[in-house]
């Protein structure tokens, strides 16, 4: 792909994923106070996008603060946003690309998240692709404030496709994993990929999922 979204990579897989997959650029430091342990980066192809900016921002009230995170129903668990301004080399204007993985626990911290990622959208009044695991299935509020957004409503490219969370098992169960934008796509194209285990050997409790996007 030309866009990668990833999930969960603690620092050591990032280490292991900048020195093999070198065609990518990799960006995103770590959810916690230390900027280290896990996080959500976006990887890109160097040979096909500039970096024109980015920015990784805690969900919280204090998003400039890290290892941050919203008081009453959220997990321990810092949540970020990281939001890269890619430009494809060429003649096409700048769009930004976030991704991101809202809580596992609380409903009410994984809605605050969705509000400040829509509000840092509709504040960049750019297109963009927004991409992770929202822990939410389609028809919760969570993801309605991101599809029925009354200012800035975003496709799920994903819409249509089974369920992506397996637990380690071969038998998916929920649709928690998203690409969404607002640039042309063709869903009809869109993939979720099976995880056949090797070994008895998972790559993850998710199946991943892809979309061909048209970037003007």
């Amino acid at each position: 792909p030309d866009i990668i979204g990833l999930q969960e990579a603690d620092d050591h897989i990032r280490d292991i994923l900048k020195n093999n997959i070198t065609d990518y650029i990799l960006i995103g430091s770590g959810r916690e106070c230390n900027y280290c342990g896990e996080t959500a980066p976006i990887g890109y192809k160097k040979d096909r996008f500039d970096l024109i900016k980015f920015e990784q921002l805690w969900l919280s009230d204090t998003p400039d603060i890290p290892g941050s995170r919203y008081e009453g129903d959220q997990s321990e668990c810092p949540r970020v946003m990281i939001a890269a301004l890619l430009k494809m080399k060429g003649n096409t204007s700048p769009f930004w690309v976030i991704n991101t993985h809202l809580d596992h626990l609380g409903e009410g911290a994984r809605l605050l998240g969705s509000l400040q990622i829509m509000r840092f959208i509709q504040e960049k009044k750019q297109p963009v692709i927004l991409i992770g695991d929202f822990n939410a299935e389609p028809n919760s509020i969570e993801i309605k404030t991101i599809t029925e957004n009354e200012s800035c409503p975003l496709l799920d490219c994903t819409a249509g496709l089974g369920a992506t969370f397996h637990n380690y098992s071969n038998t998916p169960f929920w649709k928690i994993d998203y690409i969404f934008t607002s640039f042309n796509c063709d869903i009809s194209k869109s993939i979720v990929y099976p995880d056949e285990p090797i070994d008895g050997v998972y790559l993850s409790d998710h199946r991943p999922v892809g979309a061909i996007i048209e970037v003007k």
